[in-house]
């Protein structure tokens, strides 16, 4: 029964050669997974302070490569270091939009309409005859989305919310958080954007907010590159890559022109005798 034994040899030597193979493969996947390790590692500060909920930068290169961790949550990384991570992991380069809070109500300048004394949770508090803020259409700082950001870069800070524009990833999830659709995404950390979101007539607003946009038209009137329109009494920032907006920020009589991370809601307001000097200002009929 020669055949028969020619037959196993040749069986025992294809497992042989199958198990070598596969073993190989496992090393080679193994030397490969370490591999893409290291180099996450190496990409990130190695100060092992475990701000991002990891114990050391060696876990947080862990999570990294498992999709269980975002870049952004290394609070000591920096837009370089950001990008070479994503491209260690296969991804687009993090996404530049940022998130703003389109309000510019802190506390003081936005009047509250009643004392609420309820759940303090912005969709509680809005589903309370539309929250208890003077502007319907106001930030209502209960945070709610503080919870819904997953790198932290969200708080509330005289009860307003505001966004860091370095932490930030863009990925939107606060958006959906806000009952108010006070929360807007911009293209990137050099946008434009106007700090107000109601659409009521400047006569309505003032009652309930000192820093609320009133639609005065000075941005339109010296928007030259169309940087700046208003509509639904409201002004809105147009996304063009040219123009003179520093110079119409500043001609702002109620400063709600802004940048991300700049000009902060706290200096929102002026004093009715300089809106009343203002240069730009055109006589109300």
């Amino acid at each position: 029964m020669i055949w028969l034994r020619v037959f196993a040899a040749l069986i025992a030597l294809s497992a042989a050669a199958f198990s070598a193979a596969a073993a190989a493969s496992f090393a080679t996947l193994r030397g490969s997974r370490g591999e893409a390790r290291r180099r996450l590692r190496a990409a990130l500060p190695g100060w092992d302070c475990g701000a991002c909920g990891s114990p050391d930068c060696a876990g947080f290169a862990d999570r990294l490569k498992s999709g269980d961790a975002r870049p952004a949550q290394c609070e000591a990384l920096d837009r370089e270091s950001a990008e070479r991570l994503d491209a260690l992991l296969g991804r687009a380069s993090t996404d530049a939009s940022v998130a703003v809070i389109a309000c510019a109500g802190v506390r003081g300048l936005a009047r509250p309409r009643f004392s609420y004394d309820g759940l303090k949770d912005c969709r509680a508090a809005a589903s309370f005859y539309g929250g208890d803020r003077g502007c319907a259409s106001a930030c209502l700082g209960y945070g709610d989305c503080v919870a819904s950001c997953p790198v932290g870069a969200i708080s509330v800070r005289e009860g307003l919310a505001r966004i860091d524009p370095g932490r930030c990833d863009g990925c939107g999830d606060c958006v959906a958080s806000c009952p108010n659709g006070v929360i807007r995404m911009v293209r990137d950390r050099d946008s434009w954007y106007v700090a107000c979101n109601s659409t009521e007539r400047a006569d309505a607003k003032a009652p309930g907010c000192d820093a609320a946009c009133d639609a005065c038209r000075i941005c339109e009137r010296l928007s030259g590159n169309g940087e700046f329109r208003v509509s639904d009494n409201l002004a809105r920032a147009v996304d063009v890559s040219t123009g003179t907006h520093d110079e119409i920020a500043a001609a702002c009589p109620r400063a709600c022109i802004r940048q991300p991370g700049k000009a902060g809601p706290e200096e929102s307001t002026l004093h009715e005798e300089e809106l009343r000097a203002s240069p730009y200002r055109k006589p109300r009929r």
